[in-house]
């Protein structure tokens, strides 16, 4: 029952203040502390949920309730007043003295207006986990107020190790915490010396995912918690115009397979430099309106007081309890109104300039460690916030009786300790290879993205323990993942006849390559599969990023990740996609995979069934990476690799292909392949250097990654062996061909320890050549067919062109003649 349901034909005001004289310690709580006031429709929501909680026999951490939201004002206001000394102050006394010139920070930094406002939405969620006894995960879009979140855990002690070691509550251990947050200082060994960051990182206990680009939270918090869990995720005005999906999360929560998410957006009003869009166009007014028109159920509530938010996050629970209620008594259908928090509040509300461009970052105007009038605006505003000591250390311990209810740490939520396995592991499904390689016309042809079709679907159908989801932007028939539809179906809350479409779907598409690509990246509990044309892949860059570095820098922390490894199939792509335009054919994707960590960003080029299904069969014993597969869609791919030879080419990284090489042991010249098609015009080129008795070896790389100059320990172990190096590529053999599926500039980069100088080393790849072509034909104008790699040959060698070219065929080389009817 609501409190309204409970004020009857009394005002709301009158019963505030009935209730207030019948419970004495709902009247201390109402009195609010420092600048937090709360509100009589506050009061009136608590008081409500004060009586629902006693009438269910909800008693928590056993601490009384309005104890708890007593501690819980102190606690906040505490929290306020060091996340500003994080700022601006070099040294904290705890008497809550005036701070003199020489103990501010000569360069203040933080981002302090949002921290501010993030302190009573962190400090909320700390004590309705302590109310109710059950620890949610949280996840923050704004990762940049990362001091509200390390404030609370240090006060709190729900530190990481790394913070437990350094911070205490004490002036020396708080000063060191002040002097942390942006100090820039490196240790002896090269690395940042301070744990804290800039935005949510490794260190910050309980943190998920960095923050750093805008809008992704909203995208992917609905797939986060499985059933039985629970994540509050905290949003922001900036972000909800940053990024275009987050009206969508209504379509994709399903009680049967999701947990209760309750999404609180932060509306502060301001971006860096001006308004958000938001309030320059009807405010939080016209923002319920689009919500609603959106299947969210809009709760609008005071974002500068803790208690709301503890109020909010209990309230949206209780509806999307009540929703789901509903449906599975059949008296309701999908999509549920999803509960949406709005909690309105001036940007670094509590403190000097609140509401202002300056609250951004430095609110004070000037820079208080040398304008006097600025150390007063400081200490003032200061002031207001500060608790005495013996009173913030009574209040903290009403938050350590986590033991009594049997939940673990904040720091410990579900979300941060994921370890998913396998119960099958499906064998790999493979075609026979021909014996005769040599003899092009006895080459079987198919597509490698059958294989991964079916590699897919057998391991979700053989572990129905895990949830599925596949990021799906589009074309799933057309780029061969027909199976896995027809079995996994779209998600949708109204099937269309004849469609593969279903409630319970696990395929989420839109025309939103962001915003599928979340669906898989978030759904960490389950196993992921994510899909799109190559030319798009660059529209996932920066979600797909977040993850590889959040990943990398757990990795460096030591924090294992437990997820399973994602799948980023890059399919339909550059050289296959030779008909449709320059907009269609772009690796760059691949490429700017390439250049993050290797160890946890593996790129591999996949060119047959075999490879494909070998790849697919180890992706999901692997854990915490992201695969970028360039995978080929279209029917006519070679069968060229058996079973041992697509297991040492995934394990080696690259593989010698000796049933194609000629005379090996005295080898003037190596060719590298690195895609499908650049592996069939590098076989063509192969066949004519044996026909003109030229020794050389060919060589498939899949994994370029594995033989760049490694920039960590990390990825120096996931290097291919040196030994393995100096058998592929000996210093004997300078000279070298690398074909590649990517721009030749970026695989010479990646490829640098293999590079032996302009004269003997070359590289053909994509040079920004397309239009409405063939597939030879794109091979041909960017330079990539056999005759180029033998031209190539030739200068690299020393040779004549006419030793491997006739003349007709040099005539379409050098554009005296068409290319058609001679090279292809």
């Amino acid at each position: 029952m609501s409190h309204r349901e409970k004020v009857g034909n009394i005002r709301e005001e009158e019963w505030v203040t009935l209730y207030r004289k019948r419970n004495p310690s709902a009247d201390r709580w109402a009195k609010g502390y420092g600048p937090i006031d709360h509100s009589v429709e506050t009061q009136a929501r608590v008081f409500a949920m004060a009586e629902l909680l006693a009438s269910r026999g909800i008693q928590g951490d056993g601490i009384p309730f309005f104890d708890l939201l007593h501690a819980l004002d102190r606690v906040t206001s505490a929290s306020m007043w060091l996340v500003v000394h994080e700022t601006y102050a070099r040294n904290v006394y705890l008497d809550g003295r005036e701070l003199t010139p020489e103990n501010f920070k000569p360069i203040p930094e933080g981002h302090t207006g949002g921290a501010l406002n993030m302190v009573p939405a962190y400090a909320g969620y700390m004590a309705v986990n302590a109310i109710t006894g059950h620890t949610r995960s949280w996840i923050m879009g704004q990762g940049h107020c990362v001091a509200a979140i390390d404030t609370i855990n240090l006060l709190l002690n729900n530190m990481t190790p790394k913070h437990a070691e350094r911070y205490s509550l004490t002036e020396e251990g708080l000063t060191r915490y002040v002097r942390d947050f942006y100090s820039y200082k490196l240790r002896r060994d090269g690395k940042q010396d301070s744990p804290l960051g800039s935005h949510v990182n490794a260190h910050t206990s309980g943190g998920l995912a960095e923050g750093g680009y805008l809008g992704f939270t909203e995208l992917q918090y609905v797939h986060m918690p499985l059933p039985g869990e629970r994540l509050v995720a905290f949003l922001s005005d900036g972000a909800f115009e940053e990024q275009r999906g987050s009206d969508w999360i209504p379509r994709w929560w399903r009680a049967e397979d999701c947990g209760l998410v309750t999404p609180i957006m932060i509306k502060n009003g301001r971006r860096i430099d001006q308004r958000t869009t938001m309030s320059q166009q009807g405010g939080a007014d016209r923002f319920v309106d689009h919500l609603k028109l959106n299947n969210f159920d809009p709760i609008v509530f005071d974002g500068r007081d803790p208690a709301a938010f503890v109020w909010a996050i209990f309230e949206m629970e209780c509806r999307l309890e009540a929703a789901a209620r509903a449906i599975q008594s059949r008296g309701s259908s999908y999509p549920v109104p999803l509960p949406y928090g709005i909690a309105l509040a001036p940007k670094g509300a509590g403190f000097y300039g609140e509401g202002t461009n300056l609250a951004h970052n430095l609110p004070l105007m000037s820079n208080p460690h040398i304008d006097p009038l600025a150390a007063e605006r400081f200490n003032e505003s200061a002031r207001r916030l500060w608790v005495p000591f013996a009173e913030l250390k009574d209040s903290i311990s009403r938050f350590q009786r986590n033991q009594l209810s049997g939940r673990p740490r904040e720091r410990d939520n579900p979300l941060t300790k994921r370890e998913v396995k396998l119960n099958q592991i499906p064998p790999p499904v493979l075609r026979p290879v021909p014996e005769n390689r040599h003899n092009p016309s006895a080459w079987t042809r198919t597509s490698p993205m059958f294989a991964v079709d079916a590699m897919f679907l057998a391991a979700v159908q053989g572990n129905p323990h895990l949830r599925p989801r596949i990021g799906n932007p589009d074309e799933m028939r057309s780029n061969r993942m027909i199976r896995t539809l027809e079995n996994l179906k779209f998600r949708v809350t109204d099937p269309e006849p004849g469609i593969p479409e279903d409630i319970q779907g696990a395929v989420i598409t839109a025309l939103n390559e962001e915003a599928v690509a979340s669906a898989a990246l978030a759904n960490k509990g389950g196993i992921n599969f994510i899909h799109t044309y190559e030319a798009f892949g660059t529209k996932m860059h920066g979600v797909v990023r977040q993850e590889i570095i959040f990943a990398d820098h757990c990795n460096e922390a030591g924090r294992r990740q437990g997820w399973l490894s994602i799948p980023l199939v890059l399919t339909s792509h550059t050289w296959e996609n030779a008909k449709n335009e320059r907009s269609h054919q772009d690796p760059s994707m691949a490429e700017a995979m390439l250049g993050e960590p290797s160890d946890v960003s593996r790129v591999l080029f996949v060119p047959d069934y075999n490879t494909a299904s070998v790849v697919m069969h180890h992706l999901y014993q692997t854990h915490g990476q992201i695969w970028t597969l360039v995978v080929p869609k279209i029917d006519v791919i070679p069968d060229l690799f058996t079973l041992d030879e697509a297991t040492h080419l995934l394990n080696s990284g690259a593989l010698r292909l000796d049933w194609t090489c000629h005379d090996p042991g005295r080898q003037r010249v190596i060719l590298t392949a690195m895609g499908a098609y650049q592996l069939e015009e590098v076989l063509k080129a192969s066949a004519r250097l044996k026909e003109r008795n030229v020794p050389h070896s060919v060589i498939y790389m899949l994994e370029p990654g594995r033989f760049r100059t490694p920039r960590s320990d990390r990825e120096e172990v996931h290097m291919a062996p040196a030994q393995l190096q100096a058998e592929l590529y000996p210093s004997s053999t300078p000279a070298r061909i690398f074909v590649t599926h990517t721009r030749p500039e970026v695989l010479l980069g990646i490829l640098q320890p293999l590079h032996t100088g302009f004269y003997q080393t070359g590289a053909l790849g994509f040079i920004n050549q397309g239009g409405t072509l063939s597939v030879p034909g794109m091979l041909f104008v960017n330079r990539c067919t056999w005759a180029y790699i033998l031209l190539e040959v030739t200068r690299v060698l020393g040779m004549l062109q006419e030793d491997l070219l006739a003349s007709e065929e040099l005539a379409a080389l050098n554009g005296r003649a068409s290319p058609e009817g001679v090279l292809f």
